[in-house]
């Protein structure tokens, strides 16, 4: 036999002990993401409940309100240049309030992304930071869970605001001359989120029939 033959053979020999591997690496892969993904689904579904739960009281509404999802297309005027979603709250079938998403773009340390809850009468019902690369320990306050005072977060003082009573230049920190408080030493991250909360509540009010009428699971202005 010669030294060719048997490199070719071994080289066979490999390349097919290869293609096995492949095949059998595959398909477990396939099988782990079958049994593993429903799980993964409802962990994604249980912290967006849990999140959306933080802005608007469980009990204020009835319907499904992680299946009663409508987009938005592209807004950079709220931050969200790839448009967003909004969860619209109901009970009884009548309309309660809409969750959305908007960001800020001008935080210390980037990009802000928000959760604003908004009743049908303006008022707010909350507001979460829900990603953010502030600094730690000074701007990211923002953030209720990073927030040391845990007696009076100041993320919680948005629940009292009110679209029809605050105009849009008051939708600043007081040393703007705005409406909203902020912590000494770390204005920027406080201004950014409250002007970005100020312009996502504008844009839902200012849509909120379009985005009650507009189908479940589709685009608005589609």
């Amino acid at each position: 036999m010669s030294a060719r033959y048997s490199a070719t053979r071994t080289a066979l020999r490999t390349g097919a002990i290869m293609v096995v591997f492949t095949l059998v690496f595959t398909a477990l892969m396939a099988a782990t993401h079958r049994v593993t993904q429903p799980a993964i689904e409802a962990s994604a579904q249980d912290a967006q409940r849990r999140l959306i739960d933080e802005v608007l009281p469980p009990g204020s509404y009835d319907n499904d309100l992680l299946a009663d999802v409508v987009r938005f297309g592209p807004a950079p005027q709220i931050g969200m240049d790839e448009g967003g979603r909004v969860w619209r709250a109901r009970k009884g079938g009548e309309p309660v309030a809409l969750i959305a998403e908007g960001a800020a773009t001008d935080g210390y340390s980037g990009r802000i992304a928000l959760l604003v809850a908004v009743n049908t009468n303006g008022l707010l019902s909350g507001v979460r930071v829900t990603q953010h690369k502030e600094t730690p320990g000074l701007g990211d306050y923002i953030d209720p869970k990073k927030d040391r005072r845990k007696d009076m977060p100041w993320i919680g003082q948005f629940a009292i605001a009110t679209w029809k009573d605050v105009n849009t230049a008051a939708w600043t920190v007081r040393k703007d001359g705005g409406t909203f408080g902020y912590r000494t030493g770390a204005t920027i991250s406080a201004r950014a989120v409250v002007r970005a909360a100020g312009r996502s509540t504008a844009f839902v009010v200012e849509r909120m029939d379009a985005l009650f009428a507009a189908p479940s699971g589709g685009v608005l202005g589609e």
